[in-house]
């Protein structure tokens, strides 16, 4: 029985491009060109400029540190990125023990195709409801259940 990979990686046919450009040669172009290619809403942002935590996560990134921690949910991925594993915090400070287990920093490993992107969209703040089985009186049919 063949082992099933949790992050199953999609194989693509031949290198990546994106808008026409590979990833080698949009490493090479400067901040402003790259947000040209980028749809309106983020290129509004980064033709604004960075703000000063994303300047930190960027010097972080720039001196080779391969895992960095951060709260910016905000930041747009750029081709510098490519390559770098940040872990993302996935909401504010926990208010309860179970709630401790739900905000956390999830590891996003930066690949090209997530160019363009939030870095937020990759670290869910949210968990998927489990409900329990319902109880005494939850229902109209459990009148009719004895209770011992």
């Amino acid at each position: 029985m063949a082992k099933k990979s949790a992050a199953k990686i999609p194989k693509r046919k031949g290198e990546f491009t994106y808008r026409g450009y590979t990833v080698s040669q949009l490493k090479e172009m400067s901040l402003e060109e790259f947000a040209q290619l980028l749809p309106a809403r983020q290129r509004r942002s980064l033709l604004r400029g960075l703000s000063e935590e994303s300047k930190k996560v960027l010097e972080k990134i720039r001196k080779g540190k391969r895992e960095i921690r951060t709260h910016r949910r905000d930041m747009i991925i750029i081709p510098e990125m490519i390559g770098t594993t940040i872990y993302v915090h996935n909401g504010g400070r926990p208010q309860t023990k179970s709630e401790s287990e739900i905000k956390a920093y999830h590891r996003v490993d930066i690949t090209p195709e997530m160019l363009g992107h939030y870095l937020g969209e990759f670290a869910l703040t949210r968990k998927r409801v489990v409900h329990g089985s319902a109880g005494v009186g939850a229902t109209r049919s459990s009148r009719f259940v004895p209770l011992k």
